[in-house]
């Protein structure tokens, strides 16, 4: 498989690379294929960068996967995006953990305790 240089690409094609990682990560998560949801975490936190050091920091792109049908793809967007757009995605986060869709909801849980309690500091 080529590598995608994601320099190249556009906001909107590293939106959808984002999204294919996040599906792909939750496939392997159903699957208990945790060297391959390592690689796609790597991966995502690639795009993730990429994202950021784009003009105005481009990561808040990722709040239109907050309605996503996938758990997984939402959560990872609400999480990417707690830095800069803190209370629209506390509260995305919040309608994830009551969302009962585990293993994500369970995250998502944890994620706005370790919040609560400073451990978690989005950047």
């Amino acid at each position: 498989m080529r590598k995608v240089v994601l320099a190249t690409l556009s906001v909107d094609q590293l939106v959808q690379q984002f999204t294919n990682v996040t599906l792909a990560q939750d496939k392997a998560l159903l699957e208990d294929d945790f060297t391959e949801f390592n690689r796609l975490f790597a991966e995502m936190e690639s795009i993730k960068g990429e994202l950021k050091s784009r003009d105005g920091d481009q990561r808040r792109t990722l709040v239109r996967l907050y309605d996503h049908p996938n758990a997984q793809v939402r959560l990872k967007a609400v999480k990417a995006t707690l830095a800069i757009e803190p209370v629209v995605a506390r509260q995305a986060l919040q309608a994830i953990a009551d969302s009962n869709e585990f293993p994500q909801a369970g995250e998502a849980g944890m994620s706005l305790i370790n919040l609560d309690r400073g451990i978690f500091e989005p950047s």
